[in-house]
């Protein structure tokens, strides 16, 4: 594939839920393809299905089904057909098919970024439990990509142009949070953010917010400690880290009162903590990012919506948001590792010139 313009892979997610209708609607407009090279993984077939249950749209948008990511032209909407020739379609139901389709369509999708043949990926929403039933060992595309590609800690980060929320416990029920609470995975999730938020947003010195576990902060030991004994003294050693973390906060009066206006960042402790208020505040244009992944990855902020499914309602925008998103991100890393990279070069020649011997010129001890 010739690689002058970045190449965003995009996997289908569930083919009966909306994932379909919001890739085309989001590359529906042509001057995207100057911006980007997109290769969707999934079906022509399933492609071609939803685009005419769409109306007002360019019914000659220029597609190119490819069976391979090498064969991927330039200012085309290329089609891996990864998926068996009689894929069927269902939409609004959660079927066996869909959701092995989705598991095909994400390998296929991952396998080609880890040999470089990507430099984005956008996922469209999954089925979880239906996957789980189809042999999918995780519980969502976020613990599946931090043990695809080896990483070492991630975090979920909820991205729109006016708040970003990240969370400490991610897809685990209610009750197993209070033991997973600890100092320090609090401590690790808040050294990712920084590093993220350097890195992906360009925020040189990052505030970041850290809410509380129970109400009220726990009112002082009345309705539990946690704030007291783990996530004060983990925001503490987080301070004495150099990063600038502060709270705990309780979370209906920092976002009821709009706090979270004042930080870079907020750390939420569990899932629905941070996401409730994120959608509330964000959910037309929020977008899921996973930060600690040595590639780059978004998805919409939303789900399969199956009840909308093939009937031309689906709102695009948190689609198109995950992709420019993922398109910025990639350029703001490039610029920062290349900044970096930099600094360490004049060190390294300000090290060798304050050495004995000719100027410039390493010297080997």
């Amino acid at each position: 594939m010739n690689k002058d313009k970045l190449s965003v892979g995009i996997t289908q997610g569930d083919g009966n839920g909306i994932g379909y209708e919001i890739i085309i609607k989001a590359l529906a407009d042509p001057r995207i393809l100057d911006a980007f090279t997109p290769v969707i993984y999934g079906s022509s077939k399933v492609f071609g299905f939803y685009k005419k249950t769409i109306h007002n749209i360019e019914q000659q948008m220029d597609t190119y089904v490819i069976n391979n990511i090498d064969e991927a032209r330039p200012k085309k909407i290329n089609i891996v057909n990864c998926l068996p020739e009689n894929v069927y379609v269902e939409p609004g139901q959660s079927t066996p098919e869909s959701a092995k389709s989705a598991i095909i369509s994400l390998d296929c999708a991952c396998e080609d970024l880890k040999k470089g043949k990507l430099d984005v990926l956008v996922t469209a929403p999954i089925n979880k439990r239906a996957m789980n039933k189809e042999g999918f060992q995780y519980t969502g595309h976020t613990e599946y990509l931090k043990d695809k590609f080896d990483a070492e800690e991630v975090a979920m980060i909820m991205v729109s142009d006016t708040i970003k929320v990240g969370v400490v416990t991610g897809h685990i029920p209610l009750k197993d949070v209070p033991a997973a609470i600890t100092g320090e995975i609090i401590l690790k999730k808040l050294r990712l953010i920084k590093k993220s938020l350097q890195r992906d947003f360009r925020i040189d010195e990052p505030k970041i917010a850290v809410l509380g576990l129970n109400p009220h902060c726990g009112d002082g030991g009345l309705l539990g400690d946690e704030e007291r004994d783990i996530i004060l003294p983990a925001i503490e050693a987080a301070n004495k880290e150099g990063i600038a973390a502060f709270g705990p906060y309780s979370p209906d009066g920092y976002f009821g009162m709009h706090h979270y206006n004042r930080f870079d960042a907020t750390l939420a402790m569990y899932h629905d903590q941070g996401l409730a208020p994120f959608k509330a505040l964000s959910f037309s244009s929020g977008v899921n990012f996973t930060a600690g992944l040595p590639i780059i990855r978004t998805s919409p902020d939303h789900g399969t919506a199956y009840e909308m499914a093939g009937k031309d309602g689906a709102d695009p925008q948190s689609m198109i948001s995950a992709i420019y998103t993922a398109v910025d991100i990639y350029k703001r890393r490039a610029e920062y590792d290349e900044i970096q990279a930099g600094k360490m070069d004049e060190r390294f020649n300000r090290a060798n010139e304050q050495k004995p011997g000719r100027p410039g010129k390493p010297q080997i001890e």
